[in-house]
């Protein structure tokens, strides 16, 4: 009964989160200053050189508030906006590009942003608590201090400054990365599959400095506290070696919260995601936010930042599921 009802506690709130974030979303483009369907009729009245008349505007707008789902008061567009959403996860047309589905250009700019920063997050966490491991268990010695050194350098730096620095040493000073990636469109070759990689190598390198300080200094400290404890201690008095106390006490101990810093760092790979693609001209979902926020795309904002909430939400969920696996003292309780 225990574990039904810790699940069933840990779905609801997810079940709440969604909602919560879903609510919002819905009020925050509508307190936008830009109307998207004025925007739309004027950029028809322009191309018709102002003739069309004042019933053929009244007939237009009463046609898009339908096809947009912006027809009735507040509350009427709320409840048509969450079935839409919850039962056939329709966010509709673009405004900006009618008559392409959200849902389309969606799934074709996900696989390019996952791709780029969930490989990266994963590396930078995977090398950051290697080298934080080591930092902090052997933290007397020398050679720790300077492993901390390189995560206190890397830490502080502001990402758009980094990403930066980086492409104008490795895009414009050392030509090594191309100043501007172009990536190739059409059915996936060898070929094209190589370009895609080494146009992903400098944002990709970026965004793993980025997150490479971190982890380190996080890592470093918990070792540096695990290594104190009791049952560490007495491993050392029984004559174990410093291999097995650090990767059998210390480092399955101290990797509990890094774990669920990784979680909420997958799930929120959304939010790096504007920035990186605008800095090296990256194809994905931050791409087509700012687009959307630049012409008032209603339903595209819907759909990117809803895709956006259930990540979040869901590696929420994922991580309090799993985490009984993972510490024993949870899964006694």
């Amino acid at each position: 009964m225990g574990v039904v009802s810790f699940v069933a506690k840990r779905i609801g709130l997810y079940l709440a989160v969604l909602f919560i974030g879903l609510t919002i979303t819905f009020m925050l483009p509508r307190l936008m200053p830009i109307n998207p369907v004025d925007g739309y009729i004027g950029q028809i009245q322009s191309r018709a050189n102002g003739t069309l008349t004042a019933e053929a505007i009244a007939e237009l707008r009463v046609n898009l508030e339908q096809l947009y789902g912006l027809k009735g008061d507040v509350f009427t567009q709320y409840v048509s906006y969450l079935k839409r959403i919850v039962l056939s996860f329709d966010f509709g047309p673009s405004f900006t590009y009618y008559p392409q589905p959200v849902s389309a250009m969606i799934l074709n700019a996900l696989p390019w942003t996952l791709g780029l920063l969930l490989t990266s997050t994963v590396i930078a966490w995977l090398l950051g608590n290697m080298v934080g491991l080591v930092a902090g268990y052997f933290h007397k010695q020398k050679a720790a201090s300077l492993l901390e050194f390189v995560g206190i350098l890397l830490y502080p730096i502001p990402y758009y400054i980094l990403a930066v620095t980086m492409l104008l040493l490795l895009a414009y000073i050392f030509p090594v990365f191309p100043l501007s990636a172009t990536f190739p469109v059409g059915q996936m070759t060898p070929e094209k599959f190589g370009m895609v990689i080494y146009n992903s190598l400098l944002p990709g390198i970026t965004l793993v400095l980025a997150g490479f300080g971190w982890n380190i200094l996080s890592m470093k400290a918990l070792t540096v506290a695990t290594t104190e404890e009791p049952y560490v201690t007495y491993a050392r008095l029984k004559g174990t070696s410093n291999w097995t106390r650090m990767t059998r006490y210390v480092f399955r101990n101290a990797l509990l919260p890094q774990v669920t810093a990784l979680a909420l760092s997958l799930g929120m790979v959304f939010n790096g995601a504007l920035l990186t693609e605008m800095i090296f001209s990256y194809p994905g979902i931050g791409l087509v936010m700012r687009t959307a926020a630049n012409g008032g795309d209603y339903n595209v904002l819907y759909g990117a930042i809803t895709i956006s909430i259930i990540a979040v939400a869901t590696a929420g969920l994922v991580i309090d599921l799993l985490y009984p696996l993972l510490d024993p003292r949870i899964r006694h309780k």
